[in-house]
């Protein structure tokens, strides 16, 4: 099994419940906190495709909300891009990298898929 990525941000309480489950399952994973080192624009190119940029941008946090009624219309794939660029908090928290597997969120569901159940 190689290894696991956990992007988000550290102060989430998503975030913290994720890890919380991964280091009870004894699940080693690396976390990147995307406030603090920041995300490659080809790295969110790619969850984009992977799962629409509908799925990775979170539109009911507080940051969305806090953005300019400019900023919120007329969102597409490249716009979406350039929000999380700008405002990481932005992401729909944790997105979990294994392989080519492509996790955003955390339920019960996808804690097992992770071995974290």
């Amino acid at each position: 099994m190689s290894e696991i990525a956990l992007y988000g941000i550290a102060n989430c309480d998503t975030v913290r419940k994720a890890r919380r489950s991964l280091d009870a399952a004894g699940v080693a994973y690396r976390f990147v906190d995307v406030r603090k080192d920041g995300l490659a624009a080809d790295r969110l190119r790619g969850w984009v495709e992977a799962v629409g940029w509908e799925t990775l941008v979170n539109r009911r946090g507080t940051t969305w909300r806090q953005l300019s009624e400019a900023d919120r219309e007329g969102v597409d794939a490249e716009r979406a891009i350039a929000l999380l660029l700008e405002h990481p908090a932005l992401m729909k928290r944790p997105v979990v990298e294994q392989d080519n597997a492509i996790t955003v969120g955390w339920t019960p569901e996808t804690a097992s898929r992770w071995g974290a159940a």
